[in-house]
């Protein structure tokens, strides 16, 4: 247990704070994901072929390309294109996208399609005469959403949407790879220092089935307060 000691003696501090990373990460990346869901569900539900077409080209790609080369292609192709722009107004140095907005934001696009087809399937479960009967109580479509889609919407995308955490969670492990340190990279750094993988790997294990064990008891608790009724 040394190794986890904190201060200069062992790697617990290093960790915690790795862990919080990870923490962050993974909620800025789900707001971000579901900022792209708002955006990219009505797409995929339009009865306009061209935005539906533009909705289903954004899940398919993103669903179907690795998420280590969505981070890749986010990471050096994000700094190549911010360059490129730069260089229109004469700056030639080079720029580098910051580690933490570079991963959360190619974890949110990932994040996004998969909350996409989450919240298009939960839309379509509602009961149609749900939105004939607002109709007919002449309720604008802004009062439609909040009064009557989101909250059944929510009930029923919750379930799914806790493996869509799980996901984007797990899937902070992979930008280690752009020098961000959370519970991956600094398992690695420990590991390697030390000279004791095995340790470092599995508390790093560890760690994710414990931040995986404490979020589905919150989701869990958000699934009894929105099913309340049913």
């Amino acid at each position: 247990m040394e190794l986890l000691a904190f201060g200069k003696t062992g790697w617990g501090d290093e960790l915690f704070y790795a862990t919080l990373m990870t923490i962050a990460v993974s909620i800025t990346a789900m707001l971000v994901g579901f900022l792209f869901a708002l955006i990219f569900t009505p797409l995929k539900l339009s009865k306009f072929k061209t935005l539906n077409l533009v909705g289903n080209f954004y899940t398919t790609v993103i669903r179907g390309v690795p998420e280590l080369l969505v981070i890749y292609l986010f990471f050096f192709g994000g700094s190549g294109a911010i360059m490129y722009v730069a260089s229109i107004f004469g700056y030639f140095e080079y720029i580098e996208i910051n580690a933490f907005i570079t991963g959360s934001m190619a974890i949110g696009i990932i994040s996004g399609a998969y909350s996409t087809e989450v919240f298009r399937g939960a839309i379509q479960s509602i009961d149609k005469g749900q939105f004939e009967a607002a109709k007919v109580l002449g309720i604008s479509k802004l009062g439609q959403f909040y009064k009557i889609i989101l909250p059944q919407m929510l009930r029923l995308a919750i379930p799914n949407l806790s493996n869509v955490w799980q996901i984007t969670l797990k899937d902070t492990s992979l930008i280690s790879v752009t020098g961000l340190v959370e519970i991956m990279r600094q398992s690695y750094i420990a590991a390697g220092s030390t000279r004791d993988p095995l340790f470092f790997y599995s508390f790093a294990a560890v760690l994710y089935l414990l931040l995986t064990y404490v979020s589905m008891k919150l989701i869990n608790k958000l699934e009894v307060k929105y099913s309340r009724g049913y």
